[in-house]
């Protein structure tokens, strides 16, 4: 395995890969001596996703995200914001996250010792939408990172799901939203998401070409 490892800094080096009915495959690689999470065709945890979500969470403030006291994460891959939350921001509070893909599950568990970080953290195996149609709770944060390989479910932009987010955030709470604009049609489709915040209510802000295709956006909600 530490032969692999070292030959991972000259070329990506596969060393699982694991069906899955959602996300058609699961590979589990060796990239510049660190272990990721791989869907055929994009990085869902750790890699370049770290480097996305750890931009997005300093652009919120690890201060102020020390502070909260409830954090919800929707797509919660192999648990590389988990890592960040409690190992880099010592975030030691309440998580709920939803991860639709069990076998993204079992991956996070095997390979990348999620459940090291078991303690305060509630994982439900579920839709994020069916979620978020009955859940009741506030929170302080919430980071949606959701993909089926490259592509982003369309019911992450429809106002009704929107409103549920809104509903759930708190005043002064923080929303991370991690976006990939690969075409000008995937640009407007996230500009046409940011209207749906109320100027005023909300403070938006875009974050474009993070590691060249993410975008994120960070809300705050000021009342």
């Amino acid at each position: 395995m530490m032969f692999k490892k070292l030959l991972s800094y000259f070329s990506p080096i596969t060393i699982k890969k694991i069906p899955s009915e959602i996300s058609k495959q699961i590979e589990i690689t060796y990239n510049d001596g660190q272990l990721v999470l791989d869907t055929p065709n994009t990085n869902y945890s750790y890699g370049n996703l770290a480097i996305v979500l750890r931009k997005g969470l300093k652009y919120i403030g690890y201060q102020k995200i020390e502070s909260m006291n409830q954090i919800l994460v929707l797509g919660l891959g192999g648990g590389s914001i988990i890592k960040l939350l409690r190992k880099e921001i010592k975030y030691n509070k309440a998580i709920t996250s939803v991860e639709l893909d069990p076998a993204i599950l079992f991956a996070a568990n095997k390979y990348f010792d999620l459940e090291q970080y078991s303690e305060n953290h509630t994982i439900i195996q579920g839709d994020a939408f069916e979620f978020m149609l009955k859940q009741q709770n506030k929170y302080d944060l919430i980071v949606i990172d959701i993909f089926q390989d490259y592509l982003m479910p369309a019911f992450l932009f429809e106002n009704y799901f929107v409103e549920k987010i809104k509903e759930s955030l708190n005043i002064n709470g923080f929303i991370l939203f991690n976006t990939i604009t690969l075409h000008k049609e995937e640009k407007e489709r996230n500009n046409q998401y940011t209207s749906l915040f109320e100027s005023g209510q909300f403070s938006v802000r875009t974050h474009p070409k993070i590691q060249d295709l993410n975008e994120l956006i960070t809300i705050k909600r000021n009342f």
